[in-house]
């Protein structure tokens, strides 16, 4: 949880100083190291997973006074939930014309796949998904960034049930990821991925058809 409208700082490397302006630096001076601290956390979370890194580690490469980073951020847990949250482009996908969905959907996945180098979100939860401190973390921010805003674009029943079965592709492609690699997805024509990917997230989208007995 963040601290607002502090006036004074903690002595050490990256501190906040006082202001002789009447308030106005400190503050700019608190926006300059968060950035600090969270490309920092980017970095290091994205390189060494969420077990891997400490906040002094954090601190020491946003050059920032370790106190700092607790103050503004109250855990190394909630810091990372601050980094997935920045990182994020998924809820700018998801938004827009409900019909388009499945194939924004489909075209994000590609873009991911293609990407070079893997992009800091991706690295992040492959190295860093099954540590159980951030497991709640993890689960707030598929529901609050994916799941959530899929079911607001849905009509019909079973909303929820469809908009897990999207989320299901969307972060199954890590585990791939991880045990195979991408050389063969990225050798493969990108259209036709996008035109399968489409067919799999119209079909977990759509509304259930109710068989007679």
């Amino acid at each position: 949880m963040r601290v607002e409208g502090e006036r004074t700082a903690l002595s050490g490397t990256g501190g906040d100083r006082p202001a002789r302006d009447g308030g106005r630096r400190p503050r700019r001076d608190r926006e300059a190291t968060e950035r600090r601290i969270l490309e920092a956390a980017r970095d290091l979370f994205g390189e060494h997973g969420y077990d891997g890194v400490t906040v002094r580690e954090i601190a020491a490469l946003a050059e920032a006074n370790v106190a700092l980073v607790n103050r503004y951020f109250g855990s190394k847990a909630a810091l990372f939930g601050e980094v997935l949250t920045g990182e994020s482009v998924i809820r700018g996908v998801i938004a827009g014309d409900p019909e388009g969905l499945p194939r924004r959907l489909a075209e994000h996945f590609v873009r991911q796949i293609d990407r070079r180098p893997v992009t800091a979100m991706s690295r992040i939860l492959d190295r860093s998904a099954g540590h159980p401190e951030v497991k709640e973390i993890l689960l707030r921010y598929l529901e609050d960034v994916i799941v959530q805003p899929i079911i607001a674009q849905l009509d019909g029943p079973d909303a929820r049930a469809r908009a897990l079965l999207a989320s299901t592709i969307i972060m199954g492609g890590g585990p791939v990821r991880r045990l195979f690699g991408l050389a063969d997805l990225r050798a493969a024509d990108p259209d036709e991925v996008i035109d399968r990917l489409t067919a799999m997230f119209t079909a977990a989208l759509a509304p259930p058809v109710r068989h007679r007995a």
